[in-house]
């Protein structure tokens, strides 16, 4: 998932996108040659995979950015709602989709609406 994008003035056009999954963050170093060619994925993915080189310096964990993929279209699949494993048609939910399920903590957002910040970007 991308959290921030930045392209600082003083990077001579290189992008660094911070990204984070499952086990952690990650830095991605986007040359100005791979920006060209991924220039609206870079700019527009909400959830991408980078293909690259992996640096790393301690906990400190960079990828330099060969390939890029938008898999924005995915972010739905990350759903943890127990009624987006129901097939189409379908009228009830069944106890066994929602037992395993946390009940919903008052106050917060219901599960089944979409909420997908915007990211922090440069513009």
């Amino acid at each position: 998932v991308v959290l921030i994008r930045q392209r600082p003035g003083t990077a001579k056009g290189i992008v660094f996108i911070t990204l984070e999954d499952e086990t952690g963050v990650a830095n991605a170093v986007v040359w100005v040659d791979v920006m060209k060619r991924y220039r609206k994925i870079v700019m527009g993915a909400r959830l991408m995979l980078i293909s690259g080189r992996v640096q790393r310096a301690g906990d400190i964990i960079h990828v330099v950015a060969q390939e890029l993929e938008d898999l924005s279209g995915d972010l739905d699949l990350l759903c943890q709602d127990p009624t987006a494993s129901i097939p189409d048609g379908a009228d009830t939910i069944t106890p066994s989709l929602t037992e395993h399920h946390a009940p919903q903590e008052i106050g917060r957002h219901p599960r089944n609406s979409r909420v997908i910040p915007k990211s922090r970007d440069f513009h």
